[in-house]
């Protein structure tokens, strides 16, 4: 046996072994990861080519501001009701999930389902959105502010919309 034959017999017992009968997309999930570790490098390449160098720190103000934006925007990919015909490839409608918010099952297998793992899951879509703002931050600083601020005044929006709701429903 190869050393090439027998690193994949050890790699596929490996994914047989956790997958336990269930649809677990491994050598997908290493797909994806090994794409975001390329547009990172990338990105980080064409900003030093472009005279761009990372902050020796980002203010906690800018911090803060990033934080609501990424979980805002990560939110409105994986979970909005407008955002869904980008997620319908990889995922079915099951219904709705909170207030404005669905619920959906991912489909497929191998890198189908790692996509759709992905992109219905805002926790799994923070790592790429913070990226994002980071690499918007480090470029062009006063647009990523901006958007960023303009995510997080929807997130306000959001709790401030949940606050009147309770309020009214106590009131009934």
């Amino acid at each position: 046996m190869s050393t090439a034959t027998a690193a994949i017999s050890r790699a596929e017992g490996i994914k047989r072994r956790y997958e336990q009968g269930h649809e677990r997309p491994l050598g997908s999930f290493l797909l994806i990861m090994g794409s975001y570790g390329t547009l990172v490098t990338t990105a980080t390449a064409v900003l030093r080519r472009r005279g761009r160098r990372l902050p020796e720190r980002i203010p906690l103000s800018d911090l803060a501001l990033g934080a609501v934006a990424t979980h805002k925007m990560a939110r409105l990919i994986a979970k909005d009701p407008v955002t869904s015909p980008f997620r319908a490839p990889v995922t079915k409608f099951e219904g709705q999930s909170g207030e404005a918010e669905v619920a959906e099952e991912v489909v497929g297998t191998g890198l189908q389902h790692a996509i759709g793992d992905l992109v219905s899951c805002p926790f799994c879509l923070d790592v790429w959105v913070a990226t994002s703002f980071v690499v918007g931050y480090v470029a062009k600083p006063r647009l990523a502010r901006t958007v960023a601020g303009m995510l997080s005044m929807v997130a306000v929006a959001d709790v401030l919309q949940f606050g009147y709701d309770a309020l009214q429903a106590t009131a009934d």
